[in-house]
C-alpha cells in the first residue's frame, strides 16, 4: 500500500462492494441526517470486538461490545495523518419529552494512521495525549428500540493537534452533538463503523459491572384505543340482515 498502483486497485475494489454496503446502511438506518447532515465515506473502516468481526449495522451481543472496539482503517491517499475517533449513540430515550437524545461512548484524538498503518485498537489510546472519554459499554434498556452506534473516524487538518486536556474539561457524554464537534474542531469525517445494540440476556450484568444506572427501567408502549367501530356491532347487523332475508324468502 506504499505504492500508488496498489492503493488505486484497493480503492477500486472497496468502491465496488464495501463502500456501497456502508452507504446502504447509512441510508437504511438514517445515519444521515440523524447524526450528520451529510457524509460520504472516503476510507474503508472494518470493525471488530476481539476476534468477532462486525458487519455494518449488525446487532451485537452486549457482552461482546463490553470491551473496546478494534478498527482497521484503510486510507487510499499517501502520507500519514492524525485522526479522531468518536463513538456516539443517537437513540437514548427521553421519556418525559417522548423524544431521543445522544450519548458519547468514546473519544480519542491525535491518532496517527497511513496507508500502511491501519490498525487502530481503541483500548490502546494514550490517556494523556489521546484519550478524552474512555469506553462506555453500549447498552439498550428493556423494552426500548434498538440503539444505533456510530464509530466515526475524523481526519484532523494537516499539522493540527487537538488539546486533549481542554476537551476533557468541556466534553460531556450526555447530549453529545457530533455535528457540533466536527464544526468546532474543523475535522473531516472520512470513515464509519456501525453496529446496533438491544436488551439481551447479558445487558443487566454489563450495566451492573460498570455501574450504569437504569437497569431496572423497562419501557412499554402506550396502547391507543382504536377509532373504528367495534366488530361486535357489525356482526349483529349482519345476523339481523340475514334473519330478515330468511323471513322474506318464507
Amino acid at each position: 500500500m506504499n505504492k500508488p498502483i496498489y492503493r488505486y486497485l484497493a480503492e477500486k475494489k472497496w468502491s465496488k462492494y464495501q463502500k456501497l454496503l456502508i452507504e446502504q446502511r447509512i441510508s437504511q438506518l438514517n445515519i444521515v441526517p440523524d447524526v450528520l447532515p451529510h457524509f460520504i465515506p472516503a476510507a474503508d473502516v472494518r470493525l471488530a470486538f476481539g476476534r468477532r468481526n462486525v458487519q455494518p449495522g449488525e446487532i451485537i451481543d452486549s457482552r461482546v461490545t463490553e470491551i473496546p472496539a478494534r478498527l482497521k482503517v484503510q486510507v487510499f491517499d499517501k502520507g500519514e495523518r492524525l485522526v479522531s475517533v468518536v463513538v456516539v449513540d443517537t437513540d437514548v430515550p427521553v421519556p418525559e419529552k417522548d423524544w431521543f437524545t445522544s450519548r458519547c461512548h468514546y473519544i480519542a484524538c491525535n491518532i496517527p494512521i497511513s496507508p500502511t498503518q491501519t490498525s487502530l485498537p481503541l483500548s490502546h489510546a494514550d490517556k494523556e495525549s489521546q484519550l478524552v472519554l474512555s469506553w462506555l459499554p453500549p447498552f439498550s434498556q428493556k423494552g426500548a428500540p434498538y440503539h444505533r452506534y456510530s464509530i466515526f473516524v475524523l481526519e484532523q487538518a494537516p499539522g493540527q493537534t487537538l488539546d486533549v486536556a481542554a476537551l476533557k474539561e468541556k466534553t460531556e457524554r450526555d447530549g453529545f452533538n457530533l455535528h457540533g464537534f466536527v464544526d468546532r474542531h474543523k475535522v473531516k469525517p472520512i470513515g464509519l463503523g456501525l453496529f446496533r445494540s438491544v436488551w439481551d440476556e447479558g445487558t443487566l450484568g454489563v450495566m451492573q459491572r460498570h455501574e450504569i444506572p437504569g437497569a431496572d427501567v423497562e419501557f412499554k408502549r402506550i396502547r391507543i384505543p382504536a377509532l373504528k367501530p367495534k366488530q361486535k356491532a357489525r356482526g349483529w347487523e349482519a345476523r339481523h340482515a340475514s334473519d330478515k332475508y330468511k323471513s322474506l324468502r318464507r
